[in-house]
């Protein structure tokens, strides 16, 4: 399923001016190096032993689990090059923007309560740094994906539906069904 956070965190990695390590004796020393050179905190991260972290830094042991696999790999990449991120953010919060191309069901509630019947549309919008700073903000504060789901709905309903505050006034837009979302810096 299609998460607003994990869209938002790919559109950041897409900033990486290097490739993130791909085996995973050099993910497991990142973490390593990531933890101040400790092996405790990453097995406790990873929920390995010790030692296990210790052999796959000596490289003695080369092929995880899968489970293991995918649980490094996303730990490599949340810690991953975090000034090239935190500058790709502000570019994007101050004066890029971002861009939003979503396929979801809309619905609406306009005044007098009255309601129009939802329905799929597809959208890809440029987003004004405001709202993509909105965006991040959101996603740091560590709100959960039904929050974050209603941050972009309120931003696609002054955006495109009421037209930057040009139209439409009043109209409440619910974002359901997410089919499909991406954001590119």
């Amino acid at each position: 399923m299609v998460t607003v956070g994990e869209e938002l965190d790919k559109a950041v990695q897409g900033a990486f001016t290097r490739p993130v390590p791909k085996s995973a004796g050099a993910q497991m020393r990142y973490l390593v190096k990531n933890h101040g050179g400790r092996t405790k905190p990453v097995a406790e991260l990873l929920g390995i032993s010790q030692r296990t972290v210790e052999r796959y830094v000596k490289n003695q042991i080369r092929h995880p689990r899968p489970e293991l696999a995918d649980r490094l790999e996303r730990e490599v990449r949340v810690r991953w090059q975090p000034q090239v991120r935190a500058r790709a953010k502000q570019a994007a919060a101050s004066a890029n923007g971002i861009m939003i191309d979503v396929q979801a069901r809309f619905g609406y509630t306009a005044a007098g309560n009255s309601t129009d019947q939802a329905r799929v549309r597809h959208l890809t919008l440029a987003l004004h740094p405001r709202h993509a700073a909105r965006l991040f903000e959101a996603r740091e504060a560590g709100l959960d994906e039904d929050d974050l789901l209603q941050v972009a709905a309120e931003v696609l309903g002054e955006v495109y539906f009421r037209d930057n505050g040009r139209r439409a006034h009043g109209l409440e837009v619910e974002l359901k069904d997410l089919v499909d979302l991406e954001f590119e810096l």
